[in-house]
């Protein structure tokens, strides 16, 4: 963050060590990161937690997600494990697997069209078996709040074969 002139902060350094502090396959959204901020003491108000999940995001600490819930989700970017998203339009349970297939077709796409491919990120949609089971209908965007229909499961669930 100095090499790029900005401050590291406490409140910095406590948001970066909540994402850290997460199991592996959980993502926050600004109300639930700002929701374990209250927890913890702090007084860093909603508006502060965005700022700074958009400039930890800008300078490559953190990965934006979007999840189709009319807001965004982040997560602690970690070059070592790259993964991908399925997300059940029934209950909002989203799964990561990983696919070196997908990440050899972003590069080259991107070399194909002169790009330097710095991230790259594939969702899938769907009902999920409990959903499929229950013949629920799909949500809404953004229609129930994230913290009571957000389901995370490892990154061991769903792992594709290389």
């Amino acid at each position: 963050m100095r090499k790029r002139g900005h401050r590291i902060t406490a409140q910095r350094e406590t948001i970066l060590q909540i994402f850290r502090d997460l199991p592996h396959g959980n993502h926050l959204s600004a109300e639930e990161l700002h929701a374990k901020l209250l927890e913890l003491g702090s007084n860093v108000s909603l508006a502060t937690a965005y700022r700074t999940l958009k400039l930890l995001s800008s300078l490559g600490l953190l990965r934006e997600l979007d999840f189709a819930e009319g807001h965004k989700h982040y997560e602690l970017k970690q070059d070592t494990l790259p993964h991908q998203h399925i997300i059940c339009i029934g209950c909002n349970m989203t799964l990561e697997f990983e696919d070196h297939f997908l990440e050899e077709a972003g590069q080259k796409i991107g070399a194909r069209h002169n790009f330097e491919v710095i991230d790259a990120q594939f969702k899938i949609f769907g009902l999920c078996p409990t959903c499929r089971e229950q013949k629920k209908p799909p949500l809404q965007a953004g229609s129930r709040p994230a913290s009571e229909t957000r389901k995370a499961a490892s990154r061991s669930i769903g792992k594709t074969p290389t």
